[in-house]
Formats: C-alpha cells, sequence, structure tokens
C-alpha cells in the first residue's frame, strides 16, 4: 500500500461517513464491461463540485489490492453485480491527484518528474526483481513490469487538467504534461499494460490543432454525458444539507474565470447573453474550442468553456447554449457588472417584467439598439 500505487480505501470511506452519501457505485458496473478493452480509456469531465473525486476515490477502493473493501461495498448498489467479487481488489492501481501534486513537486514544471520518480520508487517494492535501476520513465516501467511479469494496471488520475487550466501560459509545462498522458496512454505500448484509465478534470482532453491530444479516450462531459450521466452530479438534498440556501456558483474558484471571459467581448458575445438571460438559446459551434484557457479566440469558444465550467447548459439535439436556472442567471448577471456594459444592464432592470411575458425576438432587438 503505498501514496500512488495500490492506495487504501480511507478516501472513500470518508465519502462514506458523511452525512449525505449519494450511492454512484453503478459506474463500476460499467468500467467492469470496460475493463481491458479499447473502450477502457476514460475521461469523465464536468464543473467543480460534481463528485469527480468522490468517483475517482471509489473506482480506487474498489480495485485497489492494497486494501479489503468487500464490507465497504456490500449495501452499495455494485455488490448486486454478478461479477462485483470477480475484480474486487484485484488489480494494480496508480491513483495520481494532479492538483494535490503541484505543491510537493515544487511547480508545475516538476510535476512529470516528481511523478514518475515517486511512483517508480512504490512500483520497486512491489516488483523489485524487474524495474532496473535507471528506469526514470514511468511509462517505461509500467512496460518492463507487463514484458516481465504480464501485468496490467488500472491508472485513475483525478484534476487530470489542472496544468492545462492554471497553467496556460507555460508552454513547456504544458508540453512535458501532454508528452507524459501520450506516453502513458497513447499507442500500441500502452493497450499491453493499462487495464483501465479512467481520468478526471473539468475540461476535456486538450486538442492540438483539430486532433485530440488522447483521441484514443472515450470523453464524457458537459457536452455529451452520455451512459455516465447519472454517476456525476449532486442532488437536491446535498444542495441542502444544512437546510438553508446559499450560491453554489460564486463559491467556486470558477466565478472569477468568467468575469475577464466575458469582458472579452468578442463579435456576438454580448448579443449571446443578452438573449440567453433573456431565456433564449443560442447557437454555439463547440468544435472550435480547443479545451484549454490560451487559446479562447471567439464568442463560441467562451460560450463553451462556460458550459464545461456550469455556466451554461447544452442543448445537445439542438447544439444551443442557454441558462439552465435563475441561480445562475443572477450569477451571470452580477459577472457582468463589472464591465459598463450598459444596454446589458438597462435591460436586466426590466428582466423580472420582461420574463413575467413572452419576450420574443423583436423586444431582443430593441434591447440591443441601445448605445
Amino acid at each position: 500500500m503505498g501514496m500512488f500505487v495500490n492506495p487504501d480505501n480511507s478516501a472513500f470511506q470518508v465519502a462514506l461517513n458523511s452525512e449525505i452519501y449519494v450511492d454512484k457505485s453503478g459506474l463500476i458496473k460499467y468500467t467492469n464491461k470496460v475493463l481491458n478493452t479499447l473502450q477502457g480509456y476514460i475521461c469523465n469531465s464536468r464543473p467543480r463540485r460534481f463528485g469527480k473525486s468522490v468517483t475517482a476515490n471509489m473506482l480506487t477502493a474498489y480495485y485497489s489490492r492494497g486494501c479489503n473493501s468487500e464490507a465497504m461495498f456490500a449495501d452499495l448498489e455494485i455488490s448486486k453485480s454478478t461479477d462485483f467479487k470477480k475484480h474486487l481488489n484485484q488489480y494494480d492501481v496508480i491513483h495520481l491527484d494532479i492538483q494535490w501534486c503541484m505543491e510537493p513537486a515544487g511547480g508545475s514544471e516538476q510535476v512529470v518528474p516528481y511523478i514518475s520518480e515517486r511512483t517508480i520508487e512504490e512500483l520497486k517494492e512491489y516488483y523489485p526483481d524487474d524495474l532496473p535501476v535507471e528506469t526514470k520513465s514511468l511509462p517505461e516501467a509500467l512496460s518492463q513490469i507487463n514484458a516481465l511479469t504480464g501485468k496490467k494496471f488500472i491508472i485513475i488520475i483525478d484534476e487530470w487538467d489542472v496544468l492545462i487550466r492554471d497553467e496556460a501560459s507555460n508552454a513547456k509545462a504544458q508540453e512535458d504534461y501532454i508528452n507524459f498522458l501520450r506516453g502513458m496512454f497513447k499507442g500500441t505500448e500502452p493497450t499491453k499494460y493499462i487495464q483501465l484509465a479512467y481520468l478526471t478534470g473539468i475540461l476535456p482532453i486538450k486538442k492540438e490543432k483539430t486532433q485530440s491530444a488522447l483521441n484514443n479516450f472515450d470523453e464524457f462531459t458537459m457536452l455529451s454525458p452520455s451512459r455516465l450521466a447519472p454517476y456525476i452530479g449532486f442532488t437536491e438534498e446535498e444542495v441542502m444539507l444544512r437546510g438553508e440556501f446559499r450560491s453554489y456558483w460564486s463559491e467556486t474558484a470558477s466565478y472569477d474565470a468568467i468575469v475577464p471571459l466575458i469582458n472579452m467581448n468578442y463579435d456576438g458575445l454580448k448579443t449571446a447573453i443578452i438573449e440567453m438571460l433573456s431565456g433564449a438559446e443560442v447557437r454555439v459551434n463547440t468544435a472550435t474550442f480547443k479545451n484549454d484557457t490560451i487559446n479562447i479566440k471567439s464568442k463560441d469558444d467562451v460560450l463553451t468553456y462556460m458550459i464545461h465550467l456550469g455556466y451554461l447548459g447544452y442543448n445537445q439535439k439542438l447544439k444551443t447554449a442557454f441558462v439552465p436556472n435563475e441561480e445562475i442567471r443572477q450569477e451571470l448577471t452580477t459577472a457582468v457588472e463589472s464591465k459598463p456594459w450598459n444596454e446589458l444592464l438597462k435591460f436586466q432592470q426590466d428582466s423580472e417584467n420582461l420574463m413575467d411575458s413572452t419576450l420574443d425576438m423583436d423586444g431582443v432587438a430593441v434591447a440591443l439598439q441601445i448605445e
């Protein structure tokens, strides 16, 4: 049992001990199904506080052979599955929290060397005769172990995108990190030593030009949550845990990120926000967004990023964005107050009356003509 290799189940136990725990173990039925297949590469991206880390901890507790979790899962949904015990605590698991690694690594440019060195040290405790002393590359270490023992690994990376989001201007740190991920997961060799790869983050996998840096991953996002939708998110009971209503959105770090995005005021962005605040849906081309913040260059990029942050909903069939509820409408109004958009603010002063009536596009057009 190590910090990165074959962790124990204590992190998931904390979630089970909490006043409210919503059973998401049905996800394991899906991950069991895709073990050791080409579909076993999963990136599940959602906004902050959507339970991504709890789910990653759950998978670690279930698969890691560094613990015994049968009693922990006995009353959860997955225990009813026919293959529940077949996969329970049977695998070598490597669990990395990239956000946490930033501080002990000594900065973003040291994250990859830190992860590689510490993980290889722990692997040598399990496979002392299978790793040469000179091995410095983690992908190479996993490949060497597989070649000599036939063992495959489950890799779980939480907050995979923190270097993409928080170090957007550090090209070297991003390049080193993307190359590390490629080495871990891309190509023929990783299929030999990967049993399952599960990444969580706010952003989907970073795109380079028009291609994903890791195009072998199945992505489950705010744009297309697909079959994993029930296993990431929160309930009304969780929101009202203290019996009081507070804004979720303004208390997350992503709130500060949307203000400069809105103030970029790309052509058409102002119009789109006014229309959505009035209750309309607007078309958005999500394909242009490169899944990082340094390459935001258009209205569509801003709207797509806001969808991933959870500030806008997305209609997959109509390919439109919209303000999903009154709480977010108020938060967006607050966010834009930092810039003197006189027409937007004037429009918002009358919004309560307008929302009670049918606001057609002529009304929006009049609002947009105010200069």
